[in-house]
């Protein structure tokens, strides 16, 4: 197995508070504000969509979908981190579907080296947002935002949107804190037939603007509700 360099973040990066509530995840930033979860604005813009789906699965359906899909995100996380982190051991303990993604997955994370951070949180005093970045490192020689997922079947390109306007996130994000821009943004899918995706874009600008639009469509949400 591959052994992985780890060069640290560009700049010291402190783990946050968090806290989970019905209005989705927070964590709070040095300056003692409470700042969404990336993960939470973004997941706003899936409500209605959300709800059209429980309606035509089932909401008892729905709900195993939602539970299997994460468990199988957070072991297979699990194991990727162990990988990138040199824990081989635990690597090789692993068992079930998660570990048989990795398997597939494997040669594609090989080209991942060089990290900055893993698993790691990160915020934005500018953007007032907040959250947990999967990976900063280069992936291909070049500095990337990094996101592991797992999926049923492999979605087409168009449907990754959201996944992109994230990891641009992360990008503003790592930028303000340390002064380091990474220079693309990157989705590795693994689905349950072995089949991988990556997917790349180097144009960050587009999603910047399409969260900043998302961020104020949540923030009014919010302010309806507590009215």
């Amino acid at each position: 197995m591959k052994t992985f360099n780890y060069v640290g973040p560009a700049a010291e990066i402190n783990e946050l508070e968090s806290r989970t509530s019905e209005r989705g995840r927070f964590y709070k930033a040095p300056n003692g504000n409470w700042y969404p979860s990336v993960t939470t604005v973004v997941g706003h813009q899936s409500i209605e969509g959300i709800r059209k789906w429980e309606q035509r699965v089932g909401y008892t359906e729905a709900e195993k979908i939602r539970r299997t899909s994460s468990w199988r995100g957070t072991k297979y996380h699990g194991i990727v981190e162990d990988y990138l982190k040199g824990n081989i051991e635990k690597v090789k303990k692993s068992e079930g579907l998660a570990s048989y993604l990795f398997g597939f997955a494997r040669e594609t994370l090989d080209r991942i080296d060089n990290l900055h951070i893993i698993e790691a949180p990160l915020y934005s005093t500018d953007l007032c947002i907040a959250g947990r970045v999967d990976c900063i490192a280069e992936f291909d020689g070049e500095l990337a935002i990094i996101d592991f997922k797992t999926t049923g079947t492999l979605k087409k390109e168009s449907f990754l949107k959201k996944y992109f306007v994230q990891e641009a996130a992360y990008a503003y994000m790592y930028w303000e804190l340390t002064g380091c821009e990474v220079k693309k943004l990157v989705t590795l899918s693994v689905a349950e037939n072995g089949e991988m995706q990556v997917v790349e874009k180097y144009d960050k600008i587009p999603y910047i603007d399409t969260l900043c639009k998302w961020i104020k469509e949540y923030r009014y949400f919010q302010e309806g509700i507590n009215r």
